[in-house]
């Protein structure tokens, strides 16, 4: 997947971009998945939203805006893939000391279907403290009412680590990090002894689903309405 760099580098349509691998489980995982990946890219334009959507397929996608060797690379291989077109509405914190999705404020009005992206770069000393507390936790979060979908990436094995979930509603993501007392303690713990780096919490409104995503329900009922 490092050859995806390339293309990458010369493309006007994108500002931002990560390729990943992913962990086994569903979230914060040691052990990779060595058949699933994961590419996160800001595209250009706040403006143009609409350019992006009305796609009609995944493939279509890809071949328009991350260009032809990638599209190519994934027709060559016989890959299965899925691409999730989401607006940022919600964020704190930094990536590469960026605020890759803009100055965005940490909270909005917006109650409806919502993707979250949790990540972090670990310090080398608190590496044991993280890999003993996030597993137990994250054992619980397929079992939270509103949870749909989850998938654990990383940058840099063991060191940058994120989380992307989707959930049916804000209200039904909150109860699972602030009423579920493992967790909440976690987050308590990552502050008082200073786990991170840097790291970055971001919410979004999903715009468009392609692909086949494998998730809790209807993929459709995911897709925020249009009037929000």
């Amino acid at each position: 997947m490092a050859f995806h760099h390339f293309p990458f580098w010369f493309n006007k349509k994108v500002s931002f971009y990560k390729l990943m691998g992913t962990g086994k489980n569903g979230t914060f995982d040691k052990n990779p998945d060595w058949q699933q990946w994961s590419i996160i890219t800001v595209l250009k334009g706040e403006a143009d939203l609409k350019d992006y959507t009305g796609i009609e397929n995944d493939t279509a996608f890809i071949q328009k805006y991350y260009g032809s060797f990638i599209s190519g690379w994934f027709r060559f291989f016989g890959c299965t893939t899925s691409t999730l077109l989401m607006e940022a509405i919600e964020s704190h914190g930094f990536w590469d000391k960026k605020r890759v999705f803009g100055n965005l404020p940490p909270k909005s009005e917006y109650e409806g279907p919502i993707a979250v992206i949790t990540r972090a770069t670990i310090r080398l000393n608190k590496l044991k403290f993280f890999w003993e507390n996030v597993a137990p936790v994250a054992a619980h979060m397929a079992t939270a009412n509103g949870f749909r979908f989850s998938i654990g990436v990383g940058e840099l094995p063991l060191i940058k680590q994120a989380t992307f979930s989707i959930w049916d509603s804000k209200a039904a993501m909150k109860a699972f990090a602030y009423g579920m007392k493992e967790h909440a303690e976690v987050i308590q713990k990552t502050r008082k002894q200073d786990w991170y780096s840097e790291d970055m919490f971001t919410r979004f409104k999903i715009i468009q689903v392609l692909g086949s995503i494998k998730m809790n329900g209807d993929a459709a009922t995911i897709v925020a309405p249009a009037s929000t």
